[in-house]
């Protein structure tokens, strides 16, 4: 994939890297030179552009990529700006961070692929983490259901899958469970390495360390954490 990353702040700057790291072709661009210089050796090109300018946005290759994310947040102005000119020119497929709802409303109404409320995000994840005591992973399917993972809290150790009446009692259905344990390697070292079980049996005794996969609504699994 080829993208192009407008607003290279702490967001972008992630955004920019992590693609990188997975093979992805990444432009950056950004006004601040500083920021540029930081991400220089993360991007195959990076721009000192002010993408608020029309003929200094057309300088990138916007129509040789998979996706343009505007990664501006703080400045709702130059955020909005850049994506209207993004659509005047023509950019088929345009993600959009927002800084708040009344940012993403406005996002929304350029009928853009994707809104994206990073800050949203992280905080949800702080309050499940704080709420079960764990770490929680989430994949939203839809705006009531979810898949999520968790490491099993203290309580779930030793007990069987079948005992913990998930299902019957929260309406969350286990998917997988992942575990924990040694493999050998090529040249016979033992090292830690989970697997996943994506056939749960009923007996499977959970572990210290184990994960598990969840699917459910999510106002479920909220009263599911409210009773550990």
């Amino acid at each position: 994939m080829k993208c192009i990353i407008i607003g290279l702040g702490t967001y972008g700057k992630v955004l920019a890297v992590e693609f990188t790291e997975y093979g992805h072709e990444v432009i950056g661009a950004d006004n601040d030179a500083s920021r540029v210089e930081r991400v220089k050796d993360s991007c195959a090109a990076v721009f000192q552009i002010d993408a608020c300018d029309e003929l200094a946005l057309s300088v990138l290759p916007l129509k040789k990529v998979d996706v343009v994310i505007v990664a501006i947040g703080r400045n709702l102005g130059a955020s909005v700006r850049v994506v209207a000119l993004l659509k005047k020119l023509g950019v088929k497929h345009i993600y959009a961070r927002a800084n708040d709802y009344v940012h993403r409303n406005i996002l929304q109404a350029f009928d853009i692929d994707r809104v994206l409320i990073p800050e949203e995000r992280a905080a949800h994840d702080l309050v499940r983490q704080m709420e079960l005591g764990v770490k929680t992973s989430l994949f939203r399917v839809d705006g009531k259901y979810c898949v999520f993972m968790f490491s099993i809290p203290e309580s779930f150790v030793g007990q069987q899958v079948n005992d913990l009446h998930l299902y019957d009692e929260f309406g969350l259905k286990i998917i997988a469970v992942k575990q924990a344990g040694k493999t050998i390697n090529g040249i016979g070292i033992a090292y830690n390495e989970a697997a996943v079980t994506q056939v749960v049996e009923g007996g499977l005794v959970l572990q210290a360390d184990d994960e598990l996969v969840c699917y459910g609504k999510e106002s479920d699994f909220r009263k599911f954490c409210r009773m550990l």
